[in-house]
């Protein structure tokens, strides 16, 4: 018999890479989101019900885009969209005749302290303070509210995935300013995670019934932020780049309607509880990992269209393969 997984959120970046991997591995998807081709929409607890029951795995990964600037209906739609959606899982959960086994809910790396000096693991990380950890902790407390005794629970501290459908836009945007240089210190750490280790990763949980509480998604090698922005630099062809202090990062933050937390916050996420556990990454240094994405690219436009002049795999831009999702 196939195995059935429901997806929430199965429309976006991530979503539709799961969504597509999860079939190409023989399962059954169903998915719950906003757009009238899902199984079920978010407004009918019904029909969420109905696509959760008899699913063994439920991976949630719902939530509004953080790369916006903080004003305050920007803040209720962020927060509404993980919490409220959570809470309607929740409520499906409980009503399923056969509940999933699993309940792989995404949460944030962000929710850890600003940590440039060590580690954050699942067991000794700090949590932070502001805004956005307060919706990691809400989020996080909603899953933990939820009554389904009969589902394994797991929030997801996923760091910033790295993929071939997305952009990290806010990078991309200040390096096209002249800001490409590195950013307040430089030397706040960059956790990230290939979106195929993601997927691996929630494969890998969902497996091993051992792991419990949060668990960090986040390869065991981040850069800093002088490294990463030379590859972004390097990928857009541009030569060179301001270091840029935080006053006028802020500045250049509200003419391309972002938050400079996305860049000038350390995130040193750790992932002790997979390492314990075994887990193998397949991409787990950057460079490498955006070398794969860009020969993913180049063979697949040559699939498509004619070859480009300076279109060798190394020559195309790396910032179109990042990709941030919420939170992280």
């Amino acid at each position: 018999m196939r195995r059935t997984v429901a997806i929430a959120g199965a429309s976006g970046f991530i979503g539709s890479y799961f969504r597509r991997r999860f079939v190409a591995e023989g399962w059954v998807v169903r998915t719950v989101g906003r757009d009238t081709s899902a199984d079920a929409q978010w407004h009918d607890d019904g029909a969420i019900t109905k696509a959760l029951d008899g699913a063994e795995l439920l991976v949630n990964l719902a939530g509004r885009s953080v790369n916006c600037r903080y004003n305050e209906r920007h803040r209720r739609e962020i927060l509404d969209s993980r919490v409220l959606t959570t809470r309607a899982l929740g409520r499906a959960v409980a009503a399923c005749a056969e509940p999933p086994r699993t309940w792989i809910n995404s949460s944030t790396g962000t929710i850890y302290r600003h940590a440039d000096d060590e580690p954050q693991s699942e067991a000794s990380g700090e949590l932070g303070s502001g805004f956005s950890v307060d919706v990691a902790r809400a989020w996080e407390h909603e899953l933990a509210a939820a009554s389904v005794p009969d589902t394994r629970k797991v929030p997801l501290r996923i760091a910033i995935v790295l993929g071939a459908g997305g952009v990290m836009s806010p990078l991309r945007n200040l390096a096209r300013l002249g800001l490409g240089g590195y950013m307040g210190h430089g030397t706040q750490k960059f956790s990230w995670i290939h979106v195929e280790d993601l997927f691996r990763t929630v494969l890998f949980v969902h497996e091993h019934t051992e792991l419990t509480g949060p668990v960090n998604a986040a390869t065991p090698y981040p850069v800093d932020n002088r490294e990463l922005m030379s590859l972004v630099r390097q990928s857009m062809g541009v030569p060179f780049g301001i270091p840029t202090p935080a006053w006028l990062l802020e500045a250049g933050a509200i003419l391309i309607r972002t938050q400079t937390e996305l860049v000038l916050k350390s995130r040193w996420v750790e992932p002790r509880k997979l390492l314990d556990a075994g887990f193998a990454f397949e991409h787990p240094t950057l460079a490498g990992a955006l070398n794969q994405i860009a020969e993913g690219r180049a063979e697949r436009s040559l699939t498509q269209s004619p070859p480009q002049p300076n279109a060798h795999p190394h020559n195309r831009p790396f910032s179109r393969t990042l990709a941030h999702i919420t939170r992280r």
